[in-house]
C-alpha cells in the first residue's frame, strides 16, 4: 500500500512545488512510512511539469521506493495489491511487475489489456512520455482511494492524490470516479491551455448494451459533478476495459413469486441455529454453501498470506509463542461478517502467529461520571483519560471495572466471538483488543487527523463510521494477559474487513424496506445499485482512513471471484427477507458460518458499526444520516 500523488502545470511560471500542499505530503508520508520520494519531469520542447510523489509501504517483496522510472522515461505510481490474473513472484514486487509490463504496452488495447487482468485493489498513475500522455484511475470496485482537484485559475495545475486535506474554497477535491481509466495528452493541453480527459471506461464482457449507450450513462455519471473547466470525452476508438466480475442475476423463481411474504415465514422459522441446521441438511443448499466456502476462503488466504514476514524466518526456532508478532488484524465487533473472516483467517495464518482482532468502543462523559462516587470520582476520570495511553501500568481490578462504561453492544458481541473463536482453535493466540475511546479523544483526533481523511466526504454517517475505523485500525487499547488488562498496540500492518457483505447479501435494513414495497425485482436492482456505489459511499473513504496508520485495508467479500460467484446466483439463494432477522438477511453467510463451527454469532442481526461502538450516541440523536456533519469543518492539521 501506498500514498501516491502527481501535480501536472501546462506552463512553467510558477514552481510546481508551490502546488503541493505540505499538510498532504504529511498526509502520505503516513501512508507509506518506508520510503518517500519526489520526481520531476519536464516535457521535452513543451512547458509542462509534472510532479511525482511516491510514500511505500512495504509489504512484498523487497523495498521497492517510488515512483519508478526506466530508461524510456516512463513513471510509475502504484497503489496496489496483485492477487491474480498477473503472475507475481515469491520474491518480486508488484509495482515493478505491473511497470515492467507497461513498459511493454505498444498501444491502448495492450494497456487496457493488462489493467483487465489485475485481480485486487489498485488506483496508479503511469507518464507515458513517448505520447506525453498521463494516465490514472481506480480498480473497478474504487477498492483504493484516488482524488483530483483543478483549479479554474490562469496557470492552474491539475493534482492526484491518495489523500487530500479538507478545504472550504471553491478549488474542491473530488474522488476520481471508479468508471474506468483516464487519459490526459499533455501535449494537446498544452496547446489549448485546457484540461481534457479521455475515459475508458469499464464494461462486461457479456454484456448486450450497446458500446454508444454505455458510453453516454458513464459520461454523464463521470461529467455531472467535475468543474465546467474540466472536460471528459470517450475514447475515440470505443475501448472498453473488461469488468472482472460477471452481471448480477436477476432471475427471480416462480415459487419465489413477485410479492414479499407475510408473517408465516416468521411464525415457522424461529431464530435459531438449530434453524440453520435445518436449511443445511438440504443437499443443495449444502453444496451451494460449500462452494461459497471455498471461494471466500481462498480470497481471505490470498489476502493474508501475501505479506512479508521476514522477520518471522529469523525467529522461527524460539519455542515461545508469547513474544510472537501479529501481521494480521480483523475489524471486529464480533457479528457474522468479521466473525467468518477470522475463522477462515485462522486457517492460514501460521499458528505461531497472533491474530488481533480490533474492537472499538466509545463512551459518553456522563456515563464515565456516573461510574463512581463524588469521593473516587477524580481517580476514575484519570483511568479513563489513561484508557488509550500506550505508557500506562497494569491495570488492576478496580481500573477494570471503570472500563464497563465501554461495555458497548459490540464490546459484548466481540468478547462472545472471542470465546467462538478459542472453541474452534484453543492453540491459536486471539489478541481480542479493547479500543477505549473517551469524547475528549474523539474530539482531538477528529480535528487534527480524521476530517481530512474522510474529506470530500462530508456527512454525519462518514463522520461516525470513518471516526470508529480510525480509531479501531489504529488498534491501540488493552489486552488480557493472564488475567490482566495491559496496554497493548497492534502491529499487524494488514487489516481484513467485512466490507461487501452486507451490499452483496441484502444486510441493511433499507433492503427490507425495499423488499416489503417493490419485492425481489426491487430488491434486485437495490442490490445492483450498492456495488454501483460502493466506490463513492465506502471504499476510497476507509482506505484513507486505515491507511493513515500506515496499515492495509484488505477487502476478502470484494474479492473479484467471490462477488461473480455470488453475483451468478438468483437472490433468494442469498437471502430471504420473508425470514425473521437472523436468518433471512445473508442467509448464505450464516449457513456457511454455521458449517465452519460458529455457533451464536451466525445469528446475530446486522448492527452498524456506528450503533455497536455506541459512537452515534456521542452526537446529536437529531441528526440524519445524510446531513452535511459540522463537526468536520474543523482546522488545518497544524493548527493544533
Amino acid at each position: 500500500m501506498c500514498g501516491i500523488c502527481c501535480i501536472v502545470t501546462l506552463c512553467s511560471q510558477h514552481a510546481i512545488h508551490d502546488f503541493f500542499n505540505e499538510d498532504i505530503l504529511c498526509h502520505l508520508r503516513r501512508r507509506g512510512p518506508d520510503s518517500s520520494q519526489q520526481l520531476i519531469k519536464t516535457g521535452p520542447d513543451l512547458p509542462y511539469q509534472c510532479l511525482f510523489s511516491g510514500h511505500v509501504l512495504h509489504l512484498r517483496g523487497l523495498v521497492t521506493p517510488q515512483p519508478l522510472q526506466n530508461a524510456n522515461s516512463n513513471i510509475f505510481l502504484w497503489n496496489g495489491e496483485i492477487f491474480n490474473g498477473v503472475h507475481v513472484g515469491d520474491l518480486e514486487n508488484d509495482t515493478e511487475v505491473m511497470f515492467h509490463h507497461l513498459a511493454l504496452c505498444s498501444s491502448e488495447e495492450d494497456m487496457l489489456s493488462l489493467f483487465s487482468s489485475v485481480r485486487g485493489p489498485w488506483s496508479f498513475i503511469y507518464y507515458q512520455a513517448s505520447r506525453h500522455s498521463l494516465w490514472f484511475g481506480r480498480d473497478y470496485f474504487g477498492r483504493r482511494s484516488l482524488l483530483w482537484q483543478c483549479s479554474n485559475e490562469v496557470n492552474s495545475a491539475f493534482c492526484l492524490t491518495s489523500v487530500s486535506t479538507y478545504s472550504e474554497s471553491d478549488h474542491q477535491w473530488q474522488e476520481v470516479p471508479a468508471s474506468g481509466i483516464f487519459k490526459i495528452d499533455l501535449k494537446a493541453c498544452t496547446a489549448t491551455k485546457s484540461w481534457s480527459l479521455t475515459l475508458f471506461p469499464w464494461k462486461y464482457s457479456c454484456t448486450e448494451k450497446a458500446v454508444e449507450e454505455i458510453f453516454i450513462n458513464v459520461l454523464d455519471q463521470v461529467s455531472k459533478d467535475l468543474p465546467n473547466h474540466m472536460h471528459v470525452v470517450m475514447n475515440e476508438s470505443k475501448l472498453c476495459l473488461r469488468a472482472p466480475v460477471i452481471p448480477l442475476n436477476k432471475t427471480i423463481s416462480e415459487a419465489s413469486g413477485q410479492c414479499p411474504g407475510t408473517n408465516i415465514s416468521n411464525v415457522t422459522h424461529i431464530v435459531s441455529v438449530e434453524t440453520l441446521q435445518g436449511f443445511l441438511a438440504e443437499e443443495h443448499k449444502k453444496k451451494l454453501v460449500c462452494q461459497f466456502i471455498d471461494v471466500l476462503n481462498e480470497a481471505v488466504k490470498r489476502r493474508v498470506l501475501f505479506l512479508h514476514r521476514a522477520e518471522d524466518r529469523e525467529t522461527r526456532e524460539v519455542p515461545s509463542m508469547s513474544n510472537r508478532k501479529a501481521h494480521i488484524a480483523v475489524l471486529f465487533s464480533g457479528g457474522i461478517d468479521s466473525m467468518v473472516i477470522a475463522a477462515l483467517a485462522d486457517k492460514h495464518v501460521p499458528l505461531e502467529e497472533p491474530i488481533d482482532l480490533l474492537n472499538v468502543a466509545f463512551t459518553l462523559k456522563e456515563q464515565a461520571k456516573q461510574k463512581g462516587t463524588s469521593k473516587n470520582h477524580t481517580s476514575r476520570e484519570v483511568q479513563l483519560d489513561l484508557c488509550s495511553q500506550e505508557s500506562c501500568q497494569d491495570l488492576d481490578a478496580k481500573t477494570r471495572a471503570c472500563f464497563c462504561c465501554f461495555d458497548v453492544p459490540d464490546r459484548i458481541t466481540g468478547r462472545a466471538g472471542l470465546k467462538e473463536l478459542e472453541a474452534i482453535n484453543p492453540s491459536r493466540i486471539w489478541n481480542f483488543v479493547e479500543i477505549n475511546v473517551t469524547p475528549e479523544e474523539l474530539k482531538k483526533m477528529r480535528q487534527q487527523r480524521i476530517n481530512h481523511l474522510i474529506y470530500p466526504l462530508n456527512t454525519v454517517l462518514d463522520d461516525s463510521i470513518g471516526c470508529a475505523i480510525w480509531f479501531a485500525s489504529r488498534g491501540e487499547g488493552f489486552i488480557s494477559n493472564q488475567g490482566e488488562l495491559k496496554p497493548y498496540r497492534s502491529p499487524a500492518k494488514v487489516v481484513l474487513t467485512g466490507i461487501g457483505a452486507d451490499e452483496q447479501l441484502a444486510g441493511y435494513s433499507r433492503h427490507r424496506v425495499c423488499f416489503k414495497k417493490y419485492g425481489f425485482k426491487g430488491l434486485n436492482e437495490e442490490l445492483e445499485m450498492e456495488l454501483d456505489r460502493i466506490s463513492s459511499r465506502n471504499l476510497g473513504r476507509d482506505d484513507r482512513i486505515i491507511g493513515d496508520h500506515g496499515k492495509e485495508a484488505r477487502f476478502p467479500f470484494l474479492d473479484e471471484d467471490v462477488v461473480s460467484f455470488l453475483n451468478s446466483l438468483p437472490i433468494l439463494e442469498k437471502a430471504d427477507l420473508t425470514l425473521p432477522r437472523g436468518i433471512g438477511e445473508k442467509l448464505l453467510l450464516r449457513l456457511a458460518a454455521k458449517e465452519l463451527g460458529l455457533t451464536a454469532s451466525a445469528i446475530l442481526p446486522k448492527r452498524a458499526v456506528q450503533f455497536g461502538s455506541r459512537i452515534a450516541k456521542l452526537e446529536g440523536n437529531s441528526e440524519k444520516a445524510s446531513a452535511t456533519c459540522s463537526r468536520l469543518k474543523t482546522f488545518s492539521v497544524y493548527e493544533l
